[in-house]
């Protein structure tokens, strides 16, 4: 599948409540293997699960440099996940990437992944995501922006373009948490609908809320 340009450098010099949505749909490029990024996870510095909210360490430091970077962590030990590095220097902001659509390179994401049957145990999940693409910590700190970089994002395919995407509660909180999460508008996670396949996030009806890009809202979530 041919992708777009690299986006630009401003694009990511805002909120990651912002960026979070509209980086839905773009290809995150890892050698010769690609995936479309069909489900995210914005944390601002003012959200308390967020790593920047307790300020600049050495394990965070990536998260409060140049937007368009690569923050990668490992997860209890276990997972790497990679993270888009969000808003000005020093602000502290990233984008999750939760879950993708394998679009080139699959024969060699599937030897990464030798247990996984289906597409979503693939790349659905932040961890699978990784392994599938081969990301470790070693690519901790890559420019993503670099349109020559073996690692890199892409703007979303012409004939890719998404028109429905869902933002839900973040995985694993209560419904009282989940309540107020909604009301504070805070993002949390934003699903692109048409690859349900694929995601890992729960998508219910009385959490869903629609977002509108190019399309028509949605009502509501079977």
């Amino acid at each position: 599948m041919s992708s777009g340009p690299a986006p630009s450098r401003p694009f990511f010099a805002r909120s990651a409540a912002l960026v979070a949505p509209e980086l839905v749909g773009m290809v995150l490029v890892a050698g010769q293997s690609s995936a479309r990024i069909v489900e995210v996870e914005a944390y601002d510095p003012d959200d308390p699960a967020s790593h920047s909210f307790i300020g600049e360490r050495s394990r965070n430091r990536v998260m409060f440099e140049r937007p368009g970077h690569l923050y990668v962590y490992r997860s209890y030990g276990l997972h790497w996940c990679a993270n888009v590095v969000c808003g000005p220097v020093g602000v502290g902001a990233a984008v999750l990437l939760r879950a993708g659509e394998p679009t080139a390179g699959e024969e060699s994401m599937w030897s990464r992944r030798p247990l996984a049957k289906t597409d979503r145990q693939l790349c659905g999940g932040p961890g699978r995501l990784c392994a599938a693409l081969g990301i470790d910590g070693t690519a901790n700190g890559v420019d993503l922006l670099n349109p020559t970089g073996g690692l890199r994002l892409e703007t979303a395919p012409p004939n890719r373009a998404v028109t429905a995407l869902v933002r839900t509660v973040r995985v694993g909180i209560t419904k009282a948490a989940a309540e107020l999460f909604l009301a504070q508008g805070r993002v949390g996670v934003i699903l692109d609908i048409a690859a349900r396949d694929i995601l890992v996030g729960e998508v219910r009806a009385d959490e869903a809320r629609a977002l509108v890009l190019g399309g028509d809202a949605l009502d509501h979530v079977d």
